[in-house]
Parts: structure tokens; C-alpha cells; sequence
């Protein structure tokens, strides 16, 4: 999700990560007998699957709706938080020393998976740092009860009973015992947090033990992230991207171009570094055009296919480049000016549909559809096209017609 992201998505910060609805949730009858009935209508498909009499009942033995968890459907801090705060709480001192001790502790095993797949170390520590701090808390939710209490209420559609009947041929499978089988509110599972569906797909026997351990073995964990990476179309040998300083008088119209391109234009990376002899990027300017700028890659993209938030993203390619040794963000972000408030981002997005700008659900939460619509409006009324929405954005589609 994403993220809660591509089909890992993972974790709370994938199922959560997406930009999507967020409908009433109604439960299929509202009463134990309801969640029963459901239950069973579960099993006819789940016998089909080759899962067993004898381990579905005990899948489900006391399993009962979680209350709490729909609560937790409504918070989504990847999109309703400043981006510069969910940056920088994900490179906490706490964050990188522990990153920092673990890139010592495996260097063997995160050099065999650069090899393997060539997902470099860094987005691997980002990963894993941002989805469960390195394994400190990988969940203590029982991945069926919280399946199956999203699939009953019917969040997201069909999603969550999909991924409940993929937790279950993983019991019947015995890769994991029902008593271990724990995880995050969304019902992702193991050191970087895999929802069942994912798990089928992408894990791997990091360690070669005959066993894809993704809960306690490290190195299936890690492995098993850069498969996944690497399938999800990851480019070995091209940055996820960079910090970059932009030229005096910019042409913002820019977007998308090669690095030689960019280069000629004026751009220099903020670490001082070369620019890549090959490739292309995009431009992204999260805090709009007075804030920091990134030229940012197709493994960006690669890094929201788990979870689809930029902010998730950011997140965790900012922590691994932190954790090996990189700088901290150089632009300054603009804290100094108000943040449209839930109703305000709403009416945004409302607005930009009415004139054909954007096609996305109306949930005041903003992602890449609503950057995207908000530069194609800003590039029609002759404004700076940097796709970051705020109060002058908003007064210009007030005054629209």
C-alpha cells in the first residue's frame, strides 16, 4: 500500500500509501453471525485453492472482527502530513545510528543481494528502516483477523479478501505457523513487511536454508525486497535520483529530460557529484519551486510501486542514502507558509476536476494524479508549473471558469 503500493504492499505505510478512496465502512451484516456467514462463504474458494478443511477452521478458530482496525483505515500520514516532516522523521538520529549498525552487521549478505539483483544496499536499508525500524516491530496483529476484518467490512474492494485467501495458502503451505503469522493492521507480515499476495510472489531463501523466511531471517527479508525491486523493474547501475540546485531563471516548463540535458540547462547536483554519463530524469519539486528540487528516475518509480506515496518514496531513499554516508537535504523547505487544511485540499481537487484537470477519487489527499493535474492547470494560466498546491493555487481556481 503501497505502500498501504505494485503488489507488495506491504506494510501499514503500503496499504495506506495509495492514492484512493476511502469509503464508509459497512460490515456485511454487522453482527458475529454476519462475520460467520462470511467466513464460510470463504471456504468453497479457498477449497479450490488446495487449502484443507482442517487448516481453515484453524485459521479462523476465535477469529472475530478488530474494531480497531478500521480506525486505523482513516489515518494516512504519507498524504496529510508536510512532506518535509515525514522526511525527517524518517531519518531520525535513532534511525540512521541503528541503519548504520545493521549495513555493518551484514555486509556480506547485502554485497551477495547487490550482486543477485542489483538493487544497491542503500534502498534495501531504506526499506527496511521505514517499514519496521531494521525488525524492532514487525507487527503483533494476527494476519487473518485483519484480513479478514478489512475483507468483511469490504475496505477497498475485493483487495483484502484476495490477499486473506493468499494468507491462507501460505498456513497450508506451513511457511508459517498460525501463532507467528503476525503482522501490521493491513495484514502485512516479516521484516519489510509483505501482504500475502506478495510473499507468494516475491519471497526468496535469502540464506539458502530451504526455508523463505521473511518474519525472522534477515537475509530472506532482504532478498526477498530486492527481488521484488528488481521484478517490479528496478535498473541496475541508475540512481533512484538526487538532490539538485536549479539555475536563476529557471524555465519550470521542464520535465522530463536526459542528464546530459538537464546538465546543459544549469542544473548541478547538490552533493557536487557528476551527473550520470547515462539515463534520463524528471523533475520534482515537492515543496514547489522555492524548496528543494530532485531529478528523480524510473527506480524512483520502482520505490512507489511499494507503496505509491511520494512521500513514502523520499522516505526511504533519503534514509539509505543516509545511512551510507550521503548529505542531508540542502534546499529549504517552505515551512513559513500556511498548508491548505483538509476542506481546502478537497475543494481543490474538486475544482481541478471541474475543469477537466483531474480523473482521481475526491479525497483531499494529495499524490502524483493531483501534482500532476495541479501543473497542467498552472501551465494553462501561465503560473510557475511546479504541481505544488497551496493557497495561490487555490485562489486561481477560485477564480477560474
Amino acid at each position: 500500500m503501497r505502500r498501504l503500493g505494485g503488489a507488495l504492499l506491504l506494510g501499514l505505510s503500503l496499504i495506506i500509501g495509495v492514492e484512493g478512496p476511502i469509503r464508509p465502512v459497512q460490515a456485511q451484516g454487522g453482527t458475529e453471525a454476519g462475520f460467520q456467514r462470511f467466513v464460510q462463504g470463504l471456504w468453497p474458494t479457498a477449497k479450490a485453492r488446495g487449502v484443507s478443511r482442517a487448516t481453515f477452521d484453524e485459521a479462523f478458530r476465535g477469529v472475530e472482527p478488530d474494531p480497531k482496525i478500521i480506525a486505523l483505515t482513516k489515518k494516512q500520514s504519507e498524504f496529510v502530513r508536510p512532506i518535509w516532516d515525514y522526511i525527517n522523521g524518517s531519518v531520525s538520529a535513532q534511525r540512521l545510528r541503528r541503519g548504520r549498525e545493521m549495513a555493518a552487521e551484514w555486509p556480506k549478505t547485502l554485497t551477495a543481494i547487490e550482486k543477485t539483483y542489483g538493487v544497491p544496499r542503500s534502498v534495501i536499508l531504506g526499506v527496511w528502516g521505514m517499514e519496521t525500524n531494521f525488525g524492532s516491530f514487525t507487527g503483533s496483529i494476527y494476519a487473518v483477523r485483519a484480513l479478514a476484518t478489512l475483507a468483511y467490512t469490504g475496505y477497498r474492494g475485493d483487495f483484502f479478501k484476495k490477499e486473506l485467501l493468499d494468507a491462507l495458502q501460505i498456513l497450508e503451505e506451513e511457511h508459517i505457523s498460525r501463532d507467528k503469522m503476525l503482522g501490521s493492521w493491513a495484514g502485512a507480515m516479516g521484516q519489510t513487511q509483505f501482504m500475502p499476495s506478495s510473499f507468494l510472489k516475491y519471497a526468496v531463501d535469502g540464506n539458502r536454508d530451504g526455508v523463505r523466511d521473511i518474519w525472522s531471517s534477515v537475509p530472506d527479508a532482504m532478498a526477498s525486497t530486492a527481488n521484488y525491486l528488481r521484478r517490479q523493474g528496478w535498473e541496475p547501475g541508475l540512481p533512484w535520483g538526487f538532490e539538485v540546485r536549479l539555475p536563476a531563471r529557471f524555465d519550470f516548463r521542464y520535465l522530463k529530460l536526459s542528464f546530459a540535458e538537464w546538465q546543459a540547462l544549469g542544473l548541478r547536483r547538490a552533493d557536487g557529484k557528476a551527473m550520470p554519463r547515462a539515463g534520463e530524469a524528471s523533475l520534482f519539486l515537492p515543496g514547489g519551486a522555492g524548496g528543494p528540487a530532485f531529478l528523480v528516475t524510473r527506480n524512483y518509480d520502482v520505490i512507489k510501486s511499494y507503496n505509491s506515496s511520494d512521500a513514502y518514496a523520499m522516505g526511504v531513499a533519503h534514509l539509505g542514502d543516509r545511512i551510507m554516508g550521503g548529505l542531508p537535504i540542502q534546499g529549504s523547505w517552505p515551512k513559513d507558509q500556511p498548508l491548505l487544511g483538509k476542506d481546502e485540499r478537497h475543494e481543490l481537487q474538486v475544482r481541478l476536476a471541474r475543469l477537466g484537470f483531474y480523473e482521481g477519487e475526491m479525497d483531499g489527499k494529495f499524490g502524483s494524479k493531483t501534482r500532476e493535474a495541479v501543473r497542467n492547470f498552472q501551465l494553462g494560466r501561465g503560473l510557475i508549473p511546479d504541481g505544488y498546491a497551496d493557497y495561490a493555487v487555490l485562489r486561481e481556481l477560485r477564480a477560474a471558469r
